[in-house]
């Protein structure tokens, strides 16, 4: 028998309008095809992926035929589904249907745009590739197995909080794995959200507590992941839950041990370097569990072996210093990430101070100065003489779009600066005089221009540039700088008493760790890797594993909730069926993507 007759293949080439066919010879690139050994059939289509390209390539495979098709158009992510499923209905299995992208080579805007002649060899040398691949290729034997009826949802914030509390409602187990002491994440640190002004504890709060009593849902706060192995449906996974020293049982949260602690230390995470607390706390009034942690690092016990008085004055016995971390092995269904963001640290923008100057700080310091339950009890404050600062600047695109930093818009600044601006002026400060310098204003979701318009209404003034370097006076600690105001051809020179820095949304810090353990792509930002920005944007190239929220990449609360939702329908879909078909050899090779803890 001859086996290469068997092998028909037919090669199908997209025009994609203008995409492709305005960027290379495609009357070439078909004869090309033709000599290509295996290849019966070639043809030249105007949108392949049109109810009438797809028709045409079901009558080509029955009419000629095929029983191999590769179609010539687009990236995989966009529409080799579409294609499989076209291959299906006129009788090749979809694994003998394969999708290569030419257009990358040719489409206006691409990064990866060649010269026609460029882009022709290109093509060839990849049609020529997948024709050899798809000659040799055998039909991979797949296995029904069982799905678990559980999620991890890795981050407790109010993306993860979401999707697990969706997928709760549906009847799923859901185990939330927070490394911090509580969940809420960066909005249980706010005081108001955009573009309301409305409360963010008491939109946030029911979360928080609904998760925390929900019976479908398991908290692992303090806690992080460290192994997973395994493939969708059946996924094994390793948690390490660092100790709190606390019997959270046996703790009540009444304080008496953090009253009684005499360390105090720099409170880096709930009062964001602006304020103080205790070596044993409780993060916040509001915090869950609102149980107190204690910092081994900075614990006289720890550090000398010496104190114990929390122990003493604790009325329940809740404290435990033997306590170890402990190790837990889950089995779930599947797993979103939902990891959040860090902000950019603006000691490497050297030009403005921070670090040196005690009156530049960042908007989200300013945030926690802002909150009635921050450090200051929502006065506004310096921090060099504890005077209100009465000439507020506040400086735009600190670390972004700025290509020796991060080359990217970080969606929120321009919004939470007219926040706290608006904050400022009506809550703080009637009389403030406040300074907004920046690049441009983007204010793009819904009633966000709206809110930009007040701002403006309310007095604050807006400079279109960017100063350059901050000086501090020696004697008033205030700083002075110089900044070209292109509205009024003119170069300014402002003294001001404090300067916030809108700073960089960065992908949280274990980012690159954990993506090693999920086996799961970065994007050149360093954030999780979507499958395709448009039409898949919460699915990562490990099935199974998805994503959502500020781990994807900068954005705003009701943008991480639409992700949230997204991510826990896609589970929700696959976990539905309690059965799924996968490759024998997945299967069998238990895939372990973790390198380490």
């Amino acid at each position: 028998m001859n086996t290469k007759r068997e092998k028909r293949i037919g090669v199908f080439i997209c025009h994609c309008g203008k995409n492709i066919a305005g960027g290379l010879n495609i009357e070439a690139l078909d004869e090309h095809s033709k000599q290509i050994p295996g290849v019966v059939f070639t043809v030249e289509n105007k949108f392949c992926c049109s109810e009438d390209g797809q028709n045409d390539i079901q009558k080509a495979i029955r009419d000629q035929k095929l029983d191999r098709v590769i179609v010539a158009a687009c990236d995989p992510a966009l529409h080799l589904m579409t294609f499989q499923r076209c291959g299906e209905k006129a009788g090749i299995k979809s694994q003998f249907v394969d999708l290569i992208d030419i257009r990358k080579w040719t489409m206006h805007g691409s990064p990866q745009k060649l010269d026609p002649g460029q882009a022709l060899e290109k093509s060839k040398k990849l049609i020529e590739m997948a024709v050899k691949r798809i000659r040799l290729k055998r039909l991979i034997p797949l296995i029904e197995v069982k799905t678990e009826p559980s999620v991890l949802v890795i981050g407790g914030g109010v993306a993860g909080l979401e999707a697990a509390l969706d997928l709760a409602d549906k009847g799923y187990k859901v185990q939330v794995v927070e490394r911090l002491p509580t969940i809420g994440g960066k909005m249980a640190l706010l005081y108001k959200v955009f573009p309301t002004n409305d409360c963010a504890p008491c939109i946030l709060a029911p979360k928080t507590a609904y998760a925390n009593i929900h019976p479908n849902i398991s908290l692992f706060t303090n806690a992080e992941v460290t192994s997973v192995n395994g493939y969708i449906g059946n996924f094994n996974v390793q948690v390490a839950q660092k100790p709190r020293y606390i019997d959270i049982n046996k703790c009540t949260g009444c304080g008496e041990c953090v009253e009684k602690c005499p360390k105090k230390v720099v409170d880096d995470v709930y009062s964001a370097g602006m304020g103080n607390r205790k070596a044993i706390y409780i993060p916040y009034d509001q915090a869950i569990p609102k149980k107190a942690v204690i910092d081994d690092q900075n614990c006289l016990y720890f550090r000398k072996g010496a104190c114990r008085i929390c122990e003493r004055e604790c009325p329940t016995g809740a404290i435990d210093f033997e306590a170890q971390t402990t190790t837990m092995d889950l089995k779930v269904g599947a797993i979103i990430v939902a990891t959040g963001f860090d902000e950019y640290n603006p000691e490497n923008k050297s030009e403005y101070g921070y670090g040196r100057y005690g009156n530049v700080i960042t908007q989200f310091q300013l945030a926690r100065l802002l909150d009635i339950d921050g450090p200051t009890k929502g006065q506004l404050l310096r921090s060099t003489d504890g005077k209100e600062p009465k000439k507020i600047v506040m400086v735009q695109c600190v670390g972004s779009r700025d290509k020796n930093r991060n080359n990217y818009c970080s969606n929120i600044c321009c919004m939470y600066a007219l926040k706290h601006s608006q904050m400022i002026r009506e809550m703080v400060m009637p009389d403030a005089e406040i300074y907004i310098c920046y690049i441009d204003m983007r204010t793009t979701g819904k009633g966000f221009e709206e809110y930009y318009r007040r701002t403006r209404e309310l007095g604050i003034n807006f400079i279109r540039g960017i100063p350059s370097e901050i000086v501090e006076e020696t004697d008033t600690k205030n700083l002075i700088f110089k900044v070209e105001d292109p509205d009024i051809a003119h170069l300014l020179t402002i003294e001001a008493d404090l300067v916030v820095l809108s700073c960089a949304t960065i992908p949280s810090s274990g980012t690159g760790q954990l993506s090693q353990i999920l086996g799961v792509e970065r994007d050149e930002n360093g954030f999780f890797k979507e499958v395709h920005p448009k039409l898949r944007p919460v699915e990562t190239n490990v099935r199974g594993i998805y994503i959502c929220g500020a781990a994807q990449g900068p954005k705003d609360i009701p943008d991480s909730i639409i992700q949230a939702r997204a991510a826990a329908s896609i589970v929700d879909g696959e976990l539905r069926k309690s059965k799924i078909k996968l490759p024998e050899f997945m299967v069998k090779a238990k895939i372990s993507y973790q390198g380490g803890a």
